[in-house]
């Protein structure tokens, strides 16, 4: 059977998609509605959105798994493994229900996401029984990936590639192939990194000790050979919630008819959206902030004026005529009440002239008592002589200095004399001897300095506390104390002179009585104040500045409101632009799967933002009638929509993961559905590795009814737990096989031996002939329900053959005369013995027995 590849494709196109700031300044730019201000309102508020600081990056793609190894989890005891062919592929895990196939799945998805969605929703006991009841005291899970690579089909394992091929005609792996696009290839390889040839492996484990419960995990990750570190779970997560692989039975149905908002934020975040929604989200608390500042000023200025109408004052009357217009005058309001909070006219700058501080008398005395002391001892010792060795003092020692810089040289002040050692010699004694004369004539001219430089720090500048503005001046007097301050300051740069202690205490004394007589006078303008306008001022004034920035803001409302409105409908126009592709893929999944379902899937819409009631949109027609759809559909078609949804998702060609696990999808699916099923499966393998569980024996029948390529893995489960995993082939060669191994099982009674190889023959050919049937009856148009009642009404070894040889109506009673009539004899006698081999004595061997049976089969398959 040839799959039409062309019809849909499962991964989403090769070339990136541009950044969403690149998108949208260009159709902000190509739409001439859109005025200046909108555009850099909408394009600041996403490049907020777009972090400068990305994610740690993954450093993972190409993800495919190689291997499942598990120990005392869930049925499986001793240590079992499942090899998965790492690499694009269908891989079928079958075995009954309790084998231990789904322990496998469970393992895989705990050790890559730490959590099950299968075991969500369950009872404590169901979840506390993880640990196997045989083997549960050393638990371990342990998952083997390719990472960075592609591993190609023809890498594959030879061993199950031939033993699967070999259960198929010849010829079905070239039909297979020849339906495989040329660009598949490409596009497979378009997902592997530049280093594909140095694919990595990785491997994920989780362990527990005896007495550790299920969350108590050691879990670590391996790149051999170095040594196993800490798995990093948040480097994970990201990825396997955006793109998650697994797919379980239970899960199937809830995507479908789960929570809304779960299946919207999911397919949401994977197209790439999230950021415009942040961007959205943003102007809108933008939007809500200026609104909630023109809403909070309305209502404080009626608030104002209940209270203002209560207040017996000619300001507070003038200032409620200004309130009261819908429009207040705010340069009006705020003529009445300028300056109330900052400047001195109004309370706060009152009590700061209150708070204003001078020097102590204390500390003025000090310094202008130190001063005195200083200028005595300079006077003192100034004399005429003193004087005279300071000036000798400095020449000499310039001369020194000249004499150690120039050498021996002629003195360069007469020109007579020389400069030499002899002369330095004396120079030295006659300095040490000057310098020792005038010390204390030094030392008093330095303290006086210092003295000097402590009084010039006592005072300070006027303080702006007494300054004003000339068109509001302060309600107290201040130019007395500013004219006293300026004195004081005048200090500051004062040099010395025998009067300067004298000058210094009477400043400061002036200066100290203004100030005192200013503070009174201040303390009682403030309790005049507060007794009834004072209290107003604040609020009034808090009001108008608040007023000032609504209406200064009132144009960037009329913006943002613009904005918000352009940026959700560019926002539903890229998310329909970006969901197309994904619908796309939906709609022939479901289109494949739905077989002979009346249920027609249509367009897939998301509705709702964040913050928002979110919900994905079906539109579908039950037999071409609009309608709620999921109402009447089957679990099965339920099943298959879900699987619809999860695929896209999960093969999308950013997903770092190459694999998809689907856990028993068929169980509830029909035989039509389970033929839809496979070709979707096929056709996502062509560059996915896919695993899929199940129990149900259909869908391995309808992989090798469409000659499909599929490696086929059989779980087992023996007495304690003991799990076994084996390549299968189709059932007629696994009887065959059986055959084949009891006869050469010596141990064996001739009796038994024979009568289980007959049955064996027996069942290989029922096995062949049902193949056959459902092979020819559906190739004739026959739908499956047909063709299901058809096989059950086919009760005996001998009626199963009339139907796949002879097609429906044939009688058995003829089968003889028309078998020897379309191929001869030998037919006859090979299905007599293997029909009657079990019960009574046939006149050939066991081993003979076989290659009849075999030859027989082999004519069925034809």
């Amino acid at each position: 059977m040839r799959l039409d590849a062309d019809a849909i494709r499962v991964n989403g196109p090769a070339d990136a998609a541009p950044r969403l700031s690149a998108v949208v300044t260009r159709r902000l730019a190509e739409d001439p509605a859109v005025p200046p201000s909108v555009t850099r309102t909408v394009l600041r508020a996403l490049g907020g959105a777009e972090s400068g600081d990305p994610a740690r990056a993954f450093g993972h793609s190409g993800i495919f798994l190689r291997s499942i190894r598990v120990r005392g989890f869930r049925g499986i005891g001793p240590e079992a493994t499942l090899h998965l062919p790492p690499g694009p592929g269908l891989t079928l895990v079958v075995g009954r229900n309790g084998s231990g196939k789904s322990s496998f799945a469970e393992a895989a998805e705990l050790a890559l996401t730490g959590g099950n969605r299968r075991w969500d929703g369950r009872s404590a006991a169901w979840r506390e029984g993880w640990r196997n009841l045989h083997d549960g005291d050393a638990t371990r899970i342990e998952l083997s990936l390719l990472t960075a690579g592609v591993t190609p089909r023809s890498a594959r394992p030879s061993q199950a590639s031939a033993d699967t091929r070999s259960a198929r005609p010849s010829e079905a792996s070239a039909d297979t192939r020849s339906a495989r696009p040329s660009e598949a290839s490409a596009d497979t390889r378009s997902a592997r990194p530049s280093e594909a040839s140095a694919d990595t492996q990785l491997t994920i484990a989780k362990e527990w000790t005896p007495a550790a419960d299920l969350t108590d995990a050691h879990w670590t990750q391996q790149y051999p050979p170095a040594p196993p570190t800490e798995f990093d779970v948040d480097r994970w997560a990201a990825q396997l919630e955006l793109y998650r692989p697994f797919l379980s039975y239970s899960e199937l149905g809830a995507l479908v008819d789960g929570k809304p908002s779960d299946l919207f934020d999911a397919l949401h975040q994977l197209l790439g959206l999230d950021e415009l929604t942040m961007a959205q989200e943003r102007i809108r608390m933008r939007r809500l902030e200026l609104e909630r500042a023109v809403r909070d000023s309305r209502q404080e200025r009626l608030e104002l004026l209940e209270v203002l109408a209560s207040v017996a004052d000619d300001r507070a009357v003038r200032v409620a005529g200004l309130l009261r217009p819908a429009q207040p005058d705010l340069a009006a309001i705020g003529g009445e009440v300028i300056g109330a909070v900052d400047d001195p006219a109004w309370p706060d700058g009152l009590r700061a002239i209150v708070r204003l501080v001078l020097p102590t008398d204390t500390e003025v005395e000090e310094v202008a008592a130190r001063l005195e002391h200083c200028g005595e001892a300079v006077a003192k010792g100034a004399t005429a002589d003193a004087e005279a060795d300071l000036r000798v003092l400095e020449l000499l020692r310039r001369a020194r200095d000249h004499r150690a810089a120039s050498g021996t040289c002629p003195c360069p002040i007469c020109g007579r004399g020389a400069l030499d050692d002899a002369w330095a010699h004396d120079a030295e004694a006659a300095i040490d001897q000057l310098a020792a004369r005038v010390d204390t004539l030094t030392t008093a001219r330095a303290e006086l300095v210092s003295a000097v430089q402590a009084a010039r720090s006592l005072p300070d500048l006027v303080p702006a506390e007494l300054e004003f503005d000339p068109r509001n001046p302060p309600s107290v007097d201040t130019s007395a104390v500013r004219g006293a301050w300026s004195d004081w300051a005048a200090l500051t740069t004062a040099d010395y002179t025998p009067d300067l202690a004298d000058r210094l205490r009477g400043a400061h004394t002036r200066l100290v009585d203004e100030l005192d007589l200013l503070q009174q006078c201040t303390r009682k303008e403030l309790d005049r104040l507060d007794e009834v306008w004072a209290p107003l001022v604040p609020r009034i004034a808090t009001w108008l500045q608040g007023a000032r920035e609504v209406a200064a803001r009132a144009a960037e409302l009329r913006t943002v409101k613009k904005a918000e409105d352009w940026l959700k409908s560019a926002t539903a126009g890229l998310r329909g632009e970006r969901m197309t592709p994904l619908e796309t893929t939906a709609r022939w999944v479901w289109q494949t799967l739905r077989q002979q379902s009346s249920v027609e899937l249509g367009a897939i819409r998301l509705q709702g933002n964040s913050g928002t009631a979110r919900r994905v949109l079906l539109d579908v027609t039950v037999d071409e009638v609009d309608g709620a759809a999921l109402g009447v559909m089957s679990q099965g078609e339920l099943h298959a929509l879900g699987l619809s949804l999860f695929l896209p998702r999960a093969t999308v060609e950013e997903s770092p993961f190459r694999f998809v696990m689907i856990d028993d999808p068929v169980q509830a699916m029909d035989p039509a559905k389970v033929d839809g099923l496979a070709q979707v499966l096929a056709m996502v393998a062509w560059t996915r590795q896919v695993v899929v569980f199940t129990h149900d024996e259909r869908l391995a029948e309808a992989v090798r009814r469409m000659e499909l390529d599929a490696t086929v893995l059989e779980v087992q489960r023996r007495d304690r737990s003991v799990v076994e995993v084996r390549v299968s082939s189709d059932p007629v060669r696994r009887y065959l096989d059986d055959a084949r191994a009891l006869v050469r099982t010596p141990q064996l009674p001739a009796a038994i031996a024979d009568e289980l190889v007959a049955t064996c023959c027996r069942s290989a050919v029922e096995a062949a002939s049902l193949a056959r049937a459902r092979r020819t009856l559906l190739a004739a148009g026959m739908n499956h329900h047909e063709v299901e009642r058809h096989i059950d009404a086919a009760q005996s070894t001998r009626a199963k053959v009339a139907l796949a040889v002879f097609g429906v109506g044939s009688k058995v009673d003829d089968l003889n005369k028309n078998l020897v009539a379309r191929e001869g004899q030998w037919v006859v006698d090979a299905l007599r013995d293997a029909t009657a081999g079990a019960h009574v004595p046939i006149g050939r061997t066991m081993r003979e027995l076989i290659g009849e049976t075999e030859k027989f089969v082999a004519w069925l398959a034809r």
